[in-house]
């Protein structure tokens, strides 16, 4: 059986607001997750966050990645809440 990992999530603007100020949380993950798994158990981890997971994209070192991408435990991860703007 493979040991559980945590992954950091850094939280930006709208996100960092639903999590009360929080800059990060962290997900309990099992290594290599999906993006998609990654944001099932931040929803599930942090249901203050649910809602705002709905709307969001996860980045990846600093890159939009695709639901099927796979994370690696040492990568900055990035919740990015929807933007208004030109």
């Amino acid at each position: 059986m493979t040991p559980p990992c945590s992954i950091d999530v850094l939280l930006f603007a709208g996100a960092s607001e639903s999590a009360g100020g929080a800059d990060r949380v962290t997900v309990q993950t099992h290594p290599r997750p999906t993006a998609n798994e990654l944001m099932t158990q931040l929803a599930e981890q942090h249901t203050e966050l649910a809602a705002m997971v709905q709307r969001s994209r996860l980045a990846v070192d600093q890159r939009y990645v695709s639901p099927d991408h796979v994370i690696e435990t040492d990568a900055e991860v990035a919740l990015i809440p929807p933007v208004s703007g030109g």
